[in-house]
């Protein structure tokens, strides 16, 4: 199936007038849509609890019946426009299946304690906007004018994607929870007061200082101790940037870097609403920072990390192997030794010949363990 799909869904040329995005919207808005439908349905399995008391059932209804209307007339117009006609009615189909299930229960029903879920709420709501802010962003504004908004791999990055926001609970069971037993009556009740009695503003400078002290050190060690390399390599294994590729992480990788981020933050006891601002910006900062974009930022390079600065850490350029670690502050790179920022930007990327990583999530999940 996976074949099936890169053979026609990766490399694809979006030229207008052609029916082609016009299809990929019809297609994109139905599975979201059904995916919406589903959340609606089963809100119990499919939707985060920390987010179903800011839901109002009535403007998420019309949103989701609207996203069905889009995509039913943009596959109807590809249907018209596009050679291959089957793209636009297979969007028209998943819009007409959304509807189908939509026009049953929408009323949310009230859900009653933490039970197993599914964060598939969260994948829909994150990649709708963060689909609508890059993807016209990358066309206006391209490093790479002739990269495919449907590049190579994008499929193995969406179902990483995927992964990453629908897996919130498997995440915190191996992360939250942990940290949480074992600082149990081991902390400084009186230090962490002091410390979330701060203004906000401080709290998240300094949440922004901590942390990237530790990610910084936990990245060059990804890097640098070969066995933890060969997880990490599965980042480095995409051959294309763009604000997708962020997210092709091995989930061991992925445990370890949430480790490392939250244990600080429970230690010394942030305000959440400090905590949660550095969650939203740093996650935004990160897909940025991947984004298909000339953008250079003089003077401000050098303080905050840039694509040029991220960019030249995925390069596979000798200059650049084993360079520019920090996720947000240069300053850790400058100062440790690994700072790179040539006056060209980076052209190539991917791992080198001698780490050679397989296509798919389930064979780079059980790269790190073959032998050899």
């Amino acid at each position: 199936m996976t074949e099936f799909l890169r053979e026609r869904y990766e490399e694809v040329d979006l030229t207008p007038g052609q029916g082609k995005i016009t299809a990929t919207v019809s297609i994109g808005l139905g599975l979201l849509a059904l995916m919406g439908s589903f959340c609606f349905l089963y809100p119990e399995i499919f939707t985060t609890p920390e987010f179903r008391g800011f839901y109002d059932a009535q403007v998420l209804r019309m949103a989701l019946f609207i996203g069905i209307g889009i995509g039913f007339i943009c596959g109807f117009f590809s249907v018209f426009r596009h050679q291959e006609k089957r793209y636009g009615i297979i969007g028209m189909v998943l819009a007409c299946m959304a509807a189908l299930i939509g026009s049953g229960r929408l009323d949310v029903p009230p859900v009653d304690g933490r039970s197993l879920y599914a964060g598939l709420d969260y994948f829909i709501l994150t990649l709708l906007v963060l689909a609508l802010v890059f993807i016209p962003l990358e066309r206006a504004f391209p490093k790479d004018p002739q990269q495919k908004t449907l590049r190579g791999g994008w499929i193995t990055d969406m179902k990483y994607f995927l992964f990453s926001h629908v897996g919130l609970q498997l995440i915190s069971f191996f992360t939250v929870i942990p940290i949480q037993v074992y600082l149990h009556d081991r902390v400084d009740v009186g230090f962490q007061q002091a410390i979330a009695s701060q203004p906000l503003w401080l709290q998240f400078i300094e949440i922004l200082i901590v942390i990237d002290l530790g990610s910084y050190w936990i990245h060059r060690a990804f890097h640098e101790v070969p066995w933890l390399w060969k997880f990490h390599a599965v980042h480095h294994s995409t051959t294309q940037m763009d604000w997708l590729a962020s997210s092709r992480l091995h989930v061991v990788e992925i445990i370890a870097n949430r480790f490392v981020g939250y244990l600080p933050i429970f230690i010394l006891g942030f305000a959440p609403s400090a905590v949660y601002a550095y969650l939203v910006f740093v996650s935004f900062h990160a897909i940025f920072i991947h984004a298909n974009v000339r953008f250079r930022f003089p003077g401000i390079r050098w303080l905050i990390a840039t694509p040029e600065f991220h960019h030249w850490h995925h390069s596979s350029e000798d200059e650049a192997v084993d360079k520019n670690y920090a996720a947000f502050l240069p300053i850790y790179d400058k100062l440790f030794g690994t700072l790179i920022m040539p006056r060209h930007l980076a052209a190539e990327y991917g791992t080198r010949a001698s780490t050679q990583v397989p296509e798919g999530v389930v064979k780079q999940f059980l790269f790190p363990f073959r032998r050899g």
